[in-house]
């Protein structure tokens, strides 16, 4: 195991942003940088060990901002959306900014994955990390509260990405925190990833209109083209999603048996072998299929073109402010949010 860090350059504004690099005793290889606690390229093997980056990204931290997919970002204060970015939080009602139409979306204008966080090593027995830390203060982007958040990557000799968030406020606010990598399991060069065969553990999602926002409605997947529960390649039906542009950008609503660690998804790319799995505490996952892709530029020359990636975001419900019926997202002074996400990697002989 070994973990280091340095410069990654500037941004447009002359922030300096740096770049940690962790390698476990495989060989799988995580670069994190501090703007927007993000991950900048994950390397692992396929069956004859030919190491691969599969997290899409950029090779200067400047186009991060200037291009804005959320790629490998900490999306915050809320990730996802919320209806006219307006909720009411005991008897108060708050306007967020609009950034999405007339919606806000991942936290807003400048979110979490535009801030510069701190970065520290920590090493330990079971693993090395890296924590970053920032403090989003009262009335930022709209929310109340001054908000202390706390995000750990740590790579593992098992081949775990372990993903650990927890946060603290001084008064009652919301939050929903996900990391937004885009995968590619035959590298972030290869192409599209149609036929990277996905499992969902989920017997509903939530029904969202054509702008993303929840209706309400958790629907059953069984005998829809949203049904993930036995593993299908994700470009089978996306051509049939209707309502949302570009095929999946819906939440699933996850099945699970208590607070601790459940399968989320799992994804296969046959080619080369390369299986990733993904456990958390949260109750749900946005399964995204790289929609609005558009054949920017890429790492290494790659262009990222239409469905070249999908996201598997764990998190709680979109627009759950508005949603009472949905997991709380309240978080209040005293409390604290805690949530852990792992991606697991393998090989399929």
């Amino acid at each position: 195991m070994s973990i280091s860090k340095e410069n990654f350059g500037k941004l447009a504004d002359g922030r300096n942003v740096e770049i940690f690099t962790l390698i476990n005793a495989n060989g799988i290889k995580v670069s994190l940088m501090t703007l927007g606690a993000t991950i900048v390229s994950v390397e692992t093997p396929d069956r004859d060990g030919n190491m691969a980056d599969i997290a899409l990204g950029f090779d200067t931290p400047s186009e991060y901002p200037e291009k804005n997919p959320y790629f490998g970002c900490i999306a915050g204060r809320f990730a996802n959306r919320i209806g006219k970015g307006k909720f009411t939080l005991d008897g108060v009602d708050y306007q967020l900014a609009l950034n999405n139409g007339e919606n806000h979306l991942h936290g807003g204008i400048v979110g979490f994955d535009k801030v510069i966080w701190d970065g520290k090593i920590v090493e330990g027995g079971d693993g090395d990390a890296v924590e970053f830390s920032y403090v989003s203060a009262d009335g930022e982007e709209g929310y109340p509260g001054t908000l202390s958040t706390t995000v750990e990557y740590k790579l593992t000799d098992g081949d775990e990405l372990v993903i650990s968030y927890s946060a603290t406020t001084d008064k009652a606010t919301i939050v929903n925190l996900t990391n937004h990598c885009y995968w590619n399991l035959g590298g972030h060069d290869s192409g599209d990833m149609l036929e990277q065969v996905l499992e969902i553990n989920a017997d509903k999602y939530t029904v969202v209109t054509d702008d993303g926002i929840p209706t309400g409605e958790l629907r059953n997947v069984e005998g829809t083209d949203m049904d993930f529960r036995t593993p299908v390649a994700i470009g089978a039906r996306v051509g049939n999603i209707a309502g949302v542009p570009g095929g999946y950008d819906h939440n699933y609503v996850l099945n699970r048996s208590g607070d601790g660690l459940e399968l989320a998804a799992r994804v296969v790319e046959a080619n080369s072998g390369r299986v990733m799995e993904v456990f958390t505490t949260e109750p749900g996952v946005q399964c995204y299929s790289g929609n609005f892709l558009d054949g920017m530029g890429g790492k290494g020359g790659a262009k990222y073109e239409f469905r070249n990636a999908f996201c598997l975001e764990t998190q709680h419900f979109p627009d759950s402010p508005n949603n009472p019926e949905f997991p709380s997202v309240v978080l209040r002074s005293g409390e604290e949010y805690r949530q852990v996400t792992v991606h697991k990697f393998s090989v399929k002989k």
